[in-house]
């Protein structure tokens, strides 16, 4: 397996800590309003670790794509693009066809990466935060 960049890893990481973060959060919310059991957990943890392998497939392509020549870089990250997203429906659908997941626990997760995305501005302003 050739070398993983560094930004790919400190932005997985960055993923990886905020769907964690967002997960508890919500886990937090189905206990409050008294509909938390163990489907929630697993529904959780499933979309969580599907939706982390997302962002970090697609880190894996960029990294690959910018070596490569304009059109085949498209069709690379068009095929990712793809089979991610038929990962990202089959994630969906099994977790709305087995009875041992929590259908809203399964689907919310796959958002939060796109939530934690959305945030980074306002969490890590220059000047204000240290990215280190």
């Amino acid at each position: 397996m050739k070398n993983i960049d560094q930004t790919v890893r400190k932005e997985t990481c960055y993923i990886a800590l905020s769907v964690l973060i967002l997960s508890l959060f919500m886990e937090s919310i189905f206990l409050i309003i008294g509909r938390w059991n163990y489907t929630v957990l697993l529904g959780n943890a499933l979309s969580a670790a599907v939706a982390i392998l997302n962002f970090f497939f697609m880190g894996l392509t960029v990294q690959g794509a910018v070596q490569k020549e304009e059109k085949e870089a498209r069709n690379r990250m068009k095929l990712s693009q793809s089979l991610r997203m038929i990962m990202l429906f089959a994630t969906a659908a099994l977790g709305c066809l087995v009875p041992c997941f929590h259908i809203a626990a399964v689907l919310i997760p796959l958002f939060f990466p796109r939530i934690a995305i959305a945030f980074r501005p306002i969490l890590f302003r220059k000047g204000t935060v240290n990215e280190a």
